[in-house]
């Protein structure tokens, strides 16, 4: 550490605390730069990035051909709006329909946004086309959910710290038990349009169905005329070792969200894919966004898409969870409950009496690795698709080290 930057890190930290709203309790790290799977902090320390900025990050930090792409978009066009037409929003549609498998799609930019989109969209789908009564139309979601945080998206989550203080809220929502298609099939009636999942539940604790889940609620959708949503911001774009994780159930939703990875975290970029029927119920002025499809989104976006097929993520993903979930199960730990996860999308849950998942993602930082814990008892490690069997070495071993009682 140089003399130069010794207490650069609390000084950035007194000005968030000083003038930031308290809306987050990050890791006290204040980093400055990132290449791959590793970040630096403004002290000239070194850390592998265990989160990925929540999947954000699959392709790792600074991918150089999203980089590329974004600096040759940024100097010729970078916003038209969607008052005028550009000539890289097409391409985009075009090879993002073709990858995910559908007719359609509507460009957004965070998936908050996008998640309200499909909401829309799904209503509106069931009055036009579904024939249900005007203002019935009905959502199941499932218990412990995360779909952002919105206040429409809060108010049919389940859990209280997200919507205390913040009501009243969107009508129209009802909450099942996650994993059981026996529950959707019972809640399901005449004035249901639709039903959106998770195929992970990622924020509520890497959280995974019993297989054949979502075969099954497929089919309890067709059934029912229901369009089945299902949001993959956090497991998409190879986070669980396919394209989509609804690929493991071999099936395709009516309506799919992505964003996060859609970008390589270079830009905020999300986007709702469907079927042309349900996408197909918009018209002009009834929904947009003034940044969402802009040139230098679409330009990253294909650039983003483009690194993880050239460079088989999805496959390394699958390689490397199995192996990291392999050795973190071998751990021998009094602290550690589960390990579960699929890709290299990976929760530790540890005992209650372990006293919390923070101390140890704030020891695991001390050990020069970042992640951060989810529902108090559960750490994520959910590293750049791009990890090499060396680095993951290095991360287990350190690992050892912090959970290995």
């Amino acid at each position: 550490m140089s003399e130069k930057n010794e207490g650069a890190a609390q000084r950035f930290i007194a000005l968030e605390d000083t003038y930031g709203a308290n809306n987050y309790l990050p890791l006290d790290v204040v980093l400055t730069r990132g290449k791959g799977v590793w970040v630096f902090d403004v002290d000239g320390n070194r850390y592998m990035d265990m989160l990925s900025s929540y999947s954000a990050l699959n392709q790792g930090h600074c991918h150089p051909a999203i980089v590329r792409a974004m600096k040759r978009q940024a100097k010729r066009l970078a916003l038209t709006s969607r008052a005028f037409r550009h000539d890289r929003l097409g391409p985009f549609y075009k090879e993002i329909c073709g990858l995910l498998g559908y007719d359609t799609v509507l460009p957004m930019n965070s998936g908050a946004e996008a998640i309200e989109t499909a909401i829309k969209a799904v209503r509106k789908w069931a009055y036009t086309v579904r024939g249900i009564t005007e203002e019935k139309a009905g959502i199941i979601v499932c218990e412990n959910n995360f779909h952002g945080r919105t206040v429409t998206i809060v108010g049919f989550s389940t859990e209280p710290r997200y919507k205390r203080g913040f009501g009243p809220f969107t009508p129209g929502f009802t909450a099942i038990p996650y994993g059981d298609a026996d529950a959707l099939e019972h809640a399901i009636t005449p004035d249901t349009a639709g039903f959106m999942v998770e195929p992970v539940q990622g924020e509520g604790g890497i959280i995974i169905p019993p297989s054949g889940y979502l075969k099954a609620v497929r089919e309890i959708c067709d059934r029912h005329d229901v369009a089945l949503i299902v949001d993959e911001i956090q497991t998409g774009l190879g986070r669980t070792g396919r394209m989509l994780a609804q690929d493991h159930d071999g099936i395709r939703a009516d309506v799919t969200v992505v964003g996060k990875a859609l970008s390589g975290g270079m830009y905020p970029v999300s986007a709702v894919c469907a079927k042309r029927d349900i996408l197909g119920v918009f018209t002009p002025g009834d929904h947009g966004s003034t940044f969402g499809g802009n040139p230098l989104a679409c330009a990253v976006a294909r650039a983003a898409l483009e690194a993880l097929q050239k460079e088989n993520m999805a496959e390394n993903a699958r390689e490397m969870g199995d192996y990291i979930k392999t050795r973190l199960s071998g751990l021998k730990s009094r602290l550690v409950k589960a390990v579960r996860g699929i890709g290299l999308l990976i929760g530790v849950e540890l005992y209650p009496e372990a006293g919390g998942a923070r101390r140890y993602c704030e020891a695991l930082m001390q050990k020069r690795i970042l992640c951060k814990e989810t529902h108090e008892h559960v750490i994520r490690f959910a590293p750049p698709l791009i990890i090499t069997k060396k680095e993951a070495d290095w991360a287990l071993e350190r690992i050892r080290e912090v959970l290995g009682r």
